[in-house]
């Protein structure tokens, strides 16, 4: 044997021992069961290997499931420094490969199938809202530090197993207000891929009250010229043009977020009678002023002009035509400014003029004094007896209790945001409650989904809302989709608990209560 035979065996030894020290084996022992995942799915079967995502991996998905493909990859790319290349065809050990299967009969609607072996991940769903919400149970099935917008070191193993899940109600939401202060398009966006995070489906955009109007209404300019100037405390204000309301709307629907634009009517109206002086007929205040407070129910549409009821079609109308989704809110709250005998003729025209325009009308409990039309749909929020009214016309309600799911309320005493006229919501108040049993009469059947809203008076920009929003939001989303069989709060906290390093490396300004063991 010569030197240059021992020297090549020698760097080959060299070359395997650095190999073995510095590539991570294909798999090791893992536990899916053990992993946080935030909505729990419906069915979790863990095998106890993992499956390694490595740079030569590809993602193998056609059609409407390479949609998805593209933003699995956009999740993936920035903190893998992989290529993640997209591309047509069987997959090959070590890919993700995405489809959509019409005929898979073991999920429904916006539900999937998870499969996690050692060579390859399998992501199923009858529709492409489904895929997407496999995807969110993907993302926190890696590592925190996935989440991460530039590179980092990995490796990035999943544990293995099989996820059968869909979501207990078909509307899971959220509501952002942007009229008591103003959100730029940027933050909206970020609030959009905060909730879909968590598998909501809904936005609701709260456009209009006392303090400012933030969409632009074409054959109404005043309403933004004059309208949009203003929030609360006095400081400047906003607006979304058309094309920005579009550029959400679209944002929002390629996560599977359907958007819900909200006016308030025939209260909460203060900006647009600013604007529109002829829209009042209040005789002692025939010109108001900008509100740059947090008082309500002093305002009102005079619903007894024409007028108004123009304003209202072209306003409708108009939003109807760039909201693809089949809501309009309407809102329809704390009018006392307007008597009854004027509330319910007027929301009863509303709704017609809603469904004139093809959508179906959305509006806060009051809505239930007037005679509704099955299709509406009252938005429980305050009243019980409002609520079972509802129930008692046949329509469906979305259930946000203020005592358990307003996330401007403060977490108690000591909070910097927030309100407590309510009550003071710590994290696991938000979780512990059943939306089938909360009020009498009002039973799974009865119930469209859950909407979590925050009302905007004392938080400015994404930043506070966001300390209001987390750590509570993820619980009530868990309630919107998961079955109440697998929600406990003593299990659950544990699960939120571990989610500290995905809210760091998301950058998510959230509330560390003591109530949770962070981890």
């Amino acid at each position: 044997m010569n030197y240059y035979t021992i020297g090549a065996k020698i760097a080959l030894l060299s070359l395997t021992l650095i190999l073995a020290c510095t590539s991570p084996p294909a798999s090791v022992p893992m536990d899916m069961a053990e992993v946080s995942l935030i909505p729990h799915p419906v069915s979790l079967r863990a095998t106890g290997s993992s499956f390694n995502l490595s740079k030569e991996a590809s993602i193998k998905a056609e059609g409407e499931a390479a949609e998805i493909a593209e933003l699995l990859a956009a999740y993936l790319r920035p903190a893998t420094g992989f290529p993640l290349a997209i591309s047509a065809g069987a997959a090959a050990s070590g890919d993700i490969a995405l489809a959509i299967d019409p005929a898979l009969g073991t999920t429904q609607a916006e539900g999937y199938e998870l499969t996690i072996t050692e060579e390859i991940v399998s992501l199923k769903s009858r529709d492409k809202a489904g895929l997407f919400m496999g995807l969110q149970t993907l993302r926190q099935l890696l590592p925190a530090s996935i989440e991460m917008t530039g590179p980092q070191s990995g490796p990035w193993r999943i544990a293995t197993g099989e996820i059968k899940d869909y979501p207990e109600y078909a509307y899971r939401g959220a509501m952002l207000d942007v009229a008591r202060h103003f959100f730029s398009v940027d933050e909206v966006k970020r609030f959009i891929d905060q909730i879909a995070t968590y598998k909501l489906n809904t936005l609701h955009l709260h456009l209009s009250d006392d303090q400012g109007w933030r969409i632009e209404i074409k054959s109404w300019p005043k309403l933004t010229e004059v309208g949009s100037k203003t929030e609360v405390g006095g400081t400047e204000g906003g607006f979304y043009t058309q094309e920005e309301y579009t550029e959400l709307v679209n944002y929002a629907m390629a996560r599977q977020i359907t958007v819900i634009p909200e006016v308030d009517m025939p209260g909460h109206t203060n900006a647009a009678l600013v604007a529109y002086p002829e829209l009042n007929c209040n005789p002692k205040d025939p010109n108001p002023e900008p509100h740059f407070g947090i008082e309500v129910g002093f305002s009102t549409l005079c619903t007894d002009k024409e007028i108004v009821y123009r304003f209202a079609d072209d306003v409708i109308g108009e939003l109807a035509a760039i909201t693809p989704g089949p809501y309009i809110h309407v809102g329809g709250d704390e009018t006392h400014a307007t008597a009854p005998e004027d509330y319910i003729p007027f929301v009863e025209r509303i709704q017609d003029i809603v469904h004139k325009h093809n959508k179906i009308m959305v509006g806060w409990d009051e809505i239930v004094t007037a005679k509704l039309a099955e299709s509406s749909i009252p938005q429980f929020w305050a009243s019980e007896e409002n609520a079972q009214a509802a129930v008692a016309q046949n329509t469906k309600v979305i259930m946000s209790p203020a005592k358990r799911v307003y996330l401007d309320m403060q977490y108690d005493s000591t909070s910097k945001y927030g309100l407590h006229w309510a009550a003071y919501i710590e994290v696991d108040d938000s979780y512990n409650w059943e939306p089938t049993t909360y009020t009498d009469n009002i039973g799974r059947e009865n119930i469209l989904g859950i909407e979590a809203p925050l009302w905007s008076e004392t938080v400015s920009n994404i930043t506070e809302a966001e300390y209001m929003v987390f750590p509570r939001l993820p619980g009530i989303a868990e309630i919107a989709w998961s079955p109440a069989s697998v929600r406990d709060w003593e299990t659950y906290k544990v699960r939120l608990g571990k989610q500290k390093g995905r809210f760091e490396a998301m950058g998510i300004n959230y509330y560390p209560s003591e109530r949770v063991p962070w981890q």
